[in-house]
């Protein structure tokens, strides 16, 4: 992807808003604060990407989606009918999202990270779930639920029952309390770092882990990991100059 920032304008990188828990209220309180951030991201955004588990479960059926973030998607509306491009990077939580973003709200999909071009600087953009070492476990769990015959099986449950399913399937996955730091140990890092080895990228950029933090990579280059907007709300931003990891209050 070619980007050419204009002048006073800004990316705009999100991940792990995970709506709809842990209750419907929370849910719905933290979906008013992210239309907000939205609102202001609106002043000078060129470019939003929201860069997984956005939804803490979602499935597509042919004529059924889940119900709920109506105020989410209509801020996102709101955004590309107004000329501010949204991209979407496909998480563990919402792999299971397929057309209706693109068709009803413009928004383009990507299941894979990304090699991104920004007015000269090059930048490697995804979710992060999977990279490197370890995981093993989710990994195959993976390669299962993108399995397209594991997909239309599911597709054939009765959505009450489908989305119910899913849904304590994603909740017990949250029981494993807050993500620990790992320094150098970082998974993703690892990745990052030997990713940096064959060819180089002055940003990685990625969600997943729940952690906001910076972390130099190779002496060259820079891993960057938005956090979450269940506790601390954060996000980064890059004006084609500067990449700022900041926290919306």
């Amino acid at each position: 992807m070619e980007i050419q920032l204009e002048k006073g304008k800004k990316l705009y990188f999100a991940s792990d808003f995970h709506l709809g828990i842990p209750t419907h209220e929370e849910s719905v309180k933290r979906e008013r604060k992210i239309v907000r951030w939205l609102d202001q991201a609106k002043e000078d955004a060129q470019h939003i990407f929201l860069i997984g588990d956005i939804f803490d479960f979602w499935f597509e059926y042919k004529t059924v989606i889940p119900k709920g973030f109506i105020r989410f998607q209509g801020k996102l509306a709101e955004l590309t009918d107004a000329g501010i491009p949204v991209s979407f990077f496909i998480g563990n939580h919402d792999m299971w999202l397929f057309d209706y973003f693109t068709k009803e709200l413009g928004i383009a999909i990507y299941r894979e990270p990304l090699v991104m071009h920004v007015n000269g600087t090059k930048m490697y953009v995804g979710h992060g779930d999977g990279l490197g070492p370890g995981d093993g476990f989710y990994k195959i769990l993976k390669k299962i639920f993108r399995n397209k015959l594991c997909i239309w099986l599911f597709g054939l449950i009765h959505p009450s029952l489908g989305i119910t399913i899913a849904d304590r399937w994603s909740r017990q996955s949250k029981k494993k309390g807050t993500p620990q730091f790992m320094g150098e140990e970082e998974w993703i890092y690892q990745f990052a770092k030997e990713l940096e080895e064959k060819e180089h990228h002055d940003y990685y950029i990625f969600g997943h882990r729940h952690l906001n933090f910076v972390m130099d990579v190779l002496g060259r280059s820079k891993y960057v990991n938005t956090g979450e907007w269940l506790s601390t709300y954060s996000y980064a931003t890059f004006d084609g100059e500067e990449m700022q990891l900041l926290k919306f209050d």
